[in-house]
């Protein structure tokens, strides 16, 4: 069993930076995928990015790709997300999660391929 905790929200202008945290519980955290997500009122949950157990695979969505930065550190059970540039469309609730089956792409780009989900942190950009 792992549990998730975000943190790491809050209101930021355009252009600002903002860096999301994932604490994690649970012995097994360092070989779990690790992924974030974000959900807008009334949208589907929308992949963002995803970092494997070692930290050295990892991948972005289109829309974020250059941007946002996904780390993990093992030792601290913590998965970031540093988020530079932010843009008024990137306002959502983000939700960090955990894969324990190492899905391969597609599946590890949907929520339905995470085991366990944090209770998410609102990110606001203003224009």
């Amino acid at each position: 069993q792992v549990q998730l905790v975000e943190s790491g929200g809050g209101l930021v202008q355009a252009g600002g930076s903002l860096r999301l945290s994932c604490a994690a519980s649970g012995r097994s955290f360092s070989s779990y995928a690790m992924g974030w997500f974000r959900q807008a009122p009334g949208k589907e949950r929308e992949f963002v990015s995803r970092i494997m157990w070692s930290g050295g695979s990892t991948y972005y969505a289109d829309s974020v790709k250059g941007r946002f930065t996904i780390s993990r550190d093992n030792a601290k059970n913590t998965v970031y997300l540093q988020m530079n540039s932010l843009k008024p469309e990137d306002t959502d609730v983000y939700y960090c999660a955990a894969d324990r089956r190492l899905l391969l792409r597609p599946q590890a780009t949907l929520p339905g391929g995470y085991d366990y989900w944090g209770q998410g942190t609102q990110v606001t950009v203003s224009s």
